[in-house]
């Protein structure tokens, strides 16, 4: 049984974990960081760009411990898995039995995708969350003539978009595709580019296709790292069939009962209709990955998530969490909430950061300006999508009204006011409204006045307001 130590350990090679590491390094560069990632491969943020005061454009890139060790000098990569935390003695133990003694530990492990109950150890049945997994979807679908996807977020959505040469069953329990993250007006300015996305994507591959591949080594089991943005973009996703896909959404329903036959399986539906495929996706969602012992048990909400302060910090002070492994729970901005995606796993891993060195170098620190207001940016069929606030009207209630201005197959915009103030947004194509859009909903301006004109396309609404 070998010992080490270090000022900070990080649990994780994700998105949130690397992040923090990265932070770490450089508000403390003369202190011992310890990387703990059951992959030799780890996420990193690269081609950052601000977009907005708290929104970012940036590319997730996989690269191998060696380059992180190389850049930051402070950081060590050790491949192993958290088997025990004895926080009472501020030490970790690893599955390969490493003792690892912390002034700070960070987790950042991530969730697992939540498969549907009726589908656990089906191997017609796979989750998608972390380039492994995706890896044995695209193999087995080489082999899938017609294929279920269960789940409405934005993994699914994409999977139904990419996907080629196979016919698609897409199974949402809601009244509209997407609705993790958009509106049904939304919804059908997209089923516009689902319908003839055939057409569009050759169109998509030349303009857009900017995000590295993921590589990774096959023999390597990792587990919890998301995915990040435009994980799809050069991913050869086909089916078994030489002919143009189809896409049939069976809306408000889920999934009864699962029959597995020697060729696939016969889905029946909570509307008594039945689906025979040879391939069932699972994309409903995460749980959190939390499966290590603890001397101290940390305080965790409803779903499995670690609670954590304003500071990132658990119920033991000396461990923060970051990224989907967490759950907020402090008093939120007004304009802000959380939600289990890329972009607040790289915001809360670098805050914990930024908490973790403060507390150790005896500094003040004040929550990021990341936490006022929600941010999200990705790409829903072809299309950039820019979520702003409160952009589902999500803590309104009924009290709220909505101005909107649609060009079909060019752009869809949403704007949620209160009381004559912005409280969210959602634009759709290439509108350059996002900084004027999250200026107003911090600034919360009075735009009684001015909304009959705020989307007259004959006026320079952002020049206005500049």
């Amino acid at each position: 049984m070998s010992e080490t130590s270090a000022t900070f350990v990080i649990v994780g090679g994700g998105i949130a974990g690397v992040t923090c590491a990265e932070t770490l390094a450089f508000y403390t560069p003369t202190e011992s960081i310890i990387l703990l990632s059951e992959s030799a491969l780890v996420k990193t943020v690269v081609n950052l760009r601000a977009i907005t005061q708290t929104l970012s454009d940036f590319n997730i890139e996989e690269s191998h411990m060696s380059n992180l060790m190389q850049k930051y000098p402070n950081i060590t990569v050790i491949i192993d898995k958290l088997d025990e935390i004895n926080s009472d003695e501020q030490k970790i133990t690893t599955v390969n039995k490493t003792i690892i003694n912390y002034k700070f530990l960070c987790l950042c492990m991530g969730a697992q995708p939540r498969l549907i109950p009726e589908a656990e150890n089906n191997p017609f049945v796979i989750g998608i969350r972390d380039t492994d997994s995706v890896e044995s979807f695209i193999q087995k679908l080489k082999t899938s003539k017609e294929v279920a996807i269960v789940g409405n977020g934005g993994i699914a959505s994409e999977l139904v978009y990419k996907i080629e040469d196979t016919k698609v069953h897409w199974i949402i329990k809601d009244k509209h595709i997407t609705a993790t993250f958009i509106d049904p007006g939304a919804a059908e300015f997209l089923k516009d580019r689902l319908n003839n996305k055939q057409k569009e994507q050759s169109v998509e591959n030349a303009q857009f296709s900017q995000r590295m591949r993921y590589e990774t080594d096959q023999n390597i089991k990792k587990a919890g790292a998301a995915l990040g943005p435009d994980w799809y973009k050069h991913l050869d996703i086909k089916g078994a069939l030489n002919v143009p896909e189809t896409v049939q959404i069976h809306y408000e329903t889920c999934i009864q009962s699962i029959k597995t036959t020697q060729n696939g399986l016969i889905v029946k539906l909570t509307d008594d209709s039945e689906i025979s495929c040879d391939l069932l996706v699972s994309a409903t969602g995460v749980t959190p990955n939390s499966h290590f012992k603890i001397s101290q048990p940390l305080h965790t909400s409803q779903d499995g998530g670690i609670l954590v302060n304003e500071f990132m910090q658990s119920s033991n002070e000396n461990i923060y969490v970051a990224g989907d492994l967490c759950t907020a729970n402090w008093q939120y901005a007004p304009q802000w909430f959380p939600m289990k995606l890329w972009t607040q796993a790289r915001q809360m891993g670098c805050y914990a950061a930024r908490a973790m060195s403060s507390k150790h170098l005896n500094e003040e620190i004040y929550q990021d300006f990341c936490f006022e207001v929600f941010t999200h940016t990705t790409r829903l069929f072809g299309f950039k999508v820019v979520l702003l606030g409160l952009h589902n009207a999500q803590k309104l209630g009924k009290d709220y009204e909505i101005l909107f201005r649609m060009t079909k197959d060019v752009e869809y915009i949403k704007l949620v006011l209160q009381n004559g103030r912005l409280q969210g947004a959602v634009l759709i194509g290439d509108t350059d409204l996002e900084e004027m859009c999250e200026n107003l909903i911090l600034n919360q301006i009075d735009l009684s006045a001015h909304k009959d004109s705020l989307l007259d396309p004959d006026i320079d609404i952002e020049d206005y307001f500049d």
